[in-house]
């Protein structure tokens, strides 16, 4: 059988769509790999790939609150500082190393010296995580290693075609924002500066995906509507959406697994 590859997308409080997704593959009896994941989508790829059990998963981010997320700091590069982000995530996780995960991941960031993607596949999975969602200007960038690495998201939303490096046949990439619209009404000054950085995402996001058409093999997206990424409010809405899309595509991936050559075309940008 061929080697699944599953690339979970950036999105905030959108990317809770993708522990339902997991939960709709596990029912299938469909098991990743391989996963990438970026921003949120390295949270949860992150605890799944180190074999958290996706109960533990839903029972975590259905009582989250963004206080158990948010530290207060004068340190310069952000609003909030990632100490109860770190904690948070090392109570499901610990501090250990990528070498120790039951599935093979990987996550990305951006190192804002060098304006470039970092791959994290080796050393703390913990730092590697928090690094990749550190939203710039809200989460104090992370410094280690001579870089200042923010939110992967910003460069690399759906990191799907790392995937192929590592050995995966069948390509799955969940892009949980789809392409960001903007408010009918004129927002308020910081509602613009975040609707110019979703133009400025899915301009990216459109160009990844249509260079890498013919390597991915499903490039789907929840049907999540207007969910702000930046509230929890909605995270139940967000999980039952992305299993309604897993129990959706699960049967098509498992017969493209399954098959000895070809891919399933259709899939690819459907929402």
């Amino acid at each position: 059988m061929k080697k699944l590859g599953l690339a979970l997308g950036a999105g905030g409080a959108r990317g809770i769509a993708h522990v339902g997704f997991l939960q709709a593959l596990e029912e299938a009896g469909i098991h990743p790999d391989y996963i990438t994941g970026s921003s949120m989508g390295s949270v949860v790829g992150g605890a799944y790939a180190m074999g958290v059990p996706l109960r533990d998963l839903k029972r975590g981010v259905e009582s989250l609150r963004l206080l158990d997320l948010l530290t207060h700091s004068t340190q310069k590069g952000g609003l909030f500082g990632t100490k109860k982000m770190r904690a948070l995530l090392g109570k499901y996780i610990g501090d250990k190393r990528f070498e120790e995960a039951k599935i093979p991941f990987r996550c990305v960031a951006v190192d804002m010296l060098t304006q470039e993607v970092v791959e994290f596949s080796s050393g703390s999975i913990l730092d590697a995580i928090v690094a990749s969602s550190s939203i710039p200007g809200v989460f104090h960038p992370l410094e280690k290693d001579g870089m200042r690495l923010i939110d992967g998201g910003v460069l690399e939303r759906v990191p799907a075609m790392r995937l192929k490096d590592m050995g995966a046949d069948v390509v799955v990439a969940v892009d949980v924002l789809g392409t960001l619209t903007a408010s009918e009404r004129i927002p308020g000054t910081i509602g613009v500066l975040l609707e110019t950085y979703d133009v400025t995402n899915n301009y990216i996001t459109r160009q990844y995906r249509e260079r890498y058409a013919d390597d991915i093999d499903f490039w789907l997206e929840p049907e999540l509507g207007d969910m702000n990424q930046y509230s929890l409010k909605r995270v139940k809405f967000a999980m039952e959406k992305g299993y309604e899309l897993g129990k959706e595509y699960a049967p098509k991936i498992a017969k493209l697994l399954k098959s000895q050559s070809g891919k399933y075309r259709v899939a690819i940008f459907k929402k």
